[in-house]
């Protein structure tokens, strides 16, 4: 599956939401939440209906309409919805009117007579002073923000053994199904634990092999047995012939 976005689109699900939905869950009801963008790989358009499975933080286990598996989507992929809210209209801001001055009456002002003042002459070997310039710093980039990398799911691996003494390993990727058992043999069991150097597990191990290798030596002693009666009625019956 290609890499879903992670950046946080409106309408996506809010802790209330989770919160909502985890009481729901608890309740026994049945959660329903919808996809914010398309899954191509999936075939599920936008707005697809997904029933809830569980909630662990901000994943949310979900199975899409139409898919028979449980996959873990974020909170910011999902929404409660079906549809996206409509974003509301921007108010426009209104222009404060322009505020007029009062008029006031022309003061009456006697006329006066300015007496002349000599222009100086500039000289013509001084230069002007020019006037200094101002340099005006541009601000430095942001660095972008960089968001951590998701790592991988919680892996579980889980040993069986049977009955007949027949072994078998299941791995389990985070809140994924159990994947298919592959058989193991006993010997390889008892050592990965003993690499572990868990005292409890070897323990467990060697306790369930040990009996199976009891059972199989009372076995093999009961097959010689009835093997040495067949033997010993073979013989009778050949000596009774000519």
């Amino acid at each position: 599956m290609p890499p879903r976005r992670r950046s946080t689109p409106t309408g996506s699900l809010t802790p209330e939401n989770l919160e909502s939905l985890a009481h729901a869950l608890a309740e026994g009801k049945r959660a329903t939440v919808y996809l914010i963008e398309p899954t191509p790989s999936l075939a599920l358009p936008e707005g697809t209906s997904a029933k809830v499975v569980s909630i662990d933080g901000n994943t949310v286990t979900i199975r899409p309409k139409g898919v028979d598996d449980e996959l873990p989507f974020e909170a910011d992929e999902l929404r409660i919805t079906r549809n996206p809210p409509a974003s509301p209209a921007k108010p426009s801001a209104a222009k404060p009117a322009a505020s007029k001055p009062a008029s006031r009456p022309a003061a009456k002002v006697a006329p006066r007579v300015a007496s002349p003042t000599p222009t100086p002459t500039p000289s013509p070997t001084a230069p002007a002073p020019a006037a200094p310039a101002v340099v005006t710093p541009s601000p430095a980039p942001k660095p972008a923000a960089r968001k951590a990398r998701k790592g991988p799911d919680s892996v579980s691996v889980t040993i069986h053994a049977g009955v007949d003494n027949d072994w078998s390993v299941t791995v389990t990727h985070g809140a994924r199904r159990p994947g298919k058992a592959q058989p193991v043999s006993p010997e390889s069991v008892s050592r990965a634990v003993k690499e572990l150097g868990d005292d409890s597990a070897v323990q467990a191990v060697e306790a369930v092999i040990t009996h199976a290798r009891e059972e199989a030596s009372q076995r093999v002693a009961e097959l010689r047995r009835q093997l040495e009666e067949a033997q010993s009625m073979l013989a009778a019956l050949d000596g009774e012939n000519p």
